[in-house]
């Protein structure tokens, strides 16, 4: 309410949905709060979870985007909020958030094998690998939502049928798993959310159109 005032029509129509555990596809243009969109009712549920106490040390969340630079923004982006919401509510939630790609430290990957984060965030690449991974592959069989970012720039290349696969394996580990597709405007939508969710799956289409409010005055 500080920063915003309301929600942008996209999260009107999908926090919801995506709080109800629904697979989603929201279709909106740059700068509406796809990404905060996808992630407010997950973070409303972990500061809850936190503030009961039952807040489990378990990935909750993947994160999925095709630009590595991208995913640092997204860790910042979350991390700030998060500082800003337990300076307001005076105590430390204990929400842990890390980036996994190529670029990641042995270190910092070592790090996360000690403290599981409860947001991942990630690349394509960077997940088929963490499915193959023994030591990894663990922490990944009770995730309850995976983001798919910029699902216009997977849904028609190679790095899209990697994806599908990935998507599927960590699926077969995580059953109750809600995938949540955020696009730029793309067409065909039945399409594209056939290939957020998997086939045979349901996927509710939120397609919100951009519409300019003019203040227009002739003169």
């Amino acid at each position: 309410k500080q920063k915003f005032k309301t929600f942008s029509p996209p999260q009107k129509f999908a926090i919801t949905e995506i709080h109800q555990r629904q697979n989603v596809l929201v279709s909106a243009s740059t700068g509406t709060g796809k990404t905060l969109c996808g992630f407010l009712a997950i973070l409303n549920e972990l500061i809850d979870s936190s503030q009961k106490g039952i807040l489990q040390d378990k990935i909750y969340c993947v994160y999925i985007s095709p630009l590595k630079a991208l995913n640092s923004d997204i860790a910042i982006n979350l991390q700030m909020p998060l500082k800003e919401m337990e300076e307001l509510a005076k105590k430390k939630f204990g929400i842990r958030v890390a980036v996994r790609t190529g670029d990641t430290t042995t270190a910092e990957r070592q790090k996360m094998l000690k403290n599981i984060p409860h947001l991942l965030i990630t690349t394509p690449e960077s997940l088929s690998l963490l499915l193959t991974s023994p030591k990894f592959k663990e922490n990944l069989k009770e995730v309850d939502w995976c983001i798919i970012d910029e699902t216009h720039a997977l849904a028609e290349n190679k790095r899209g049928v990697q994806l599908s696969l990935a998507l599927e394996r960590l699926q077969y580990l995580s059953p109750g798993m809600a995938r949540i597709g955020l696009s730029a405007t793309i067409a065909p939508l039945e399409a594209i959310a056939q290939f957020v969710a998997g086939s045979d799956r349901d996927c509710k289409i939120i397609n919100v159109p951009l519409l300019k409010q003019l203040d227009l005055k002739v003169l």
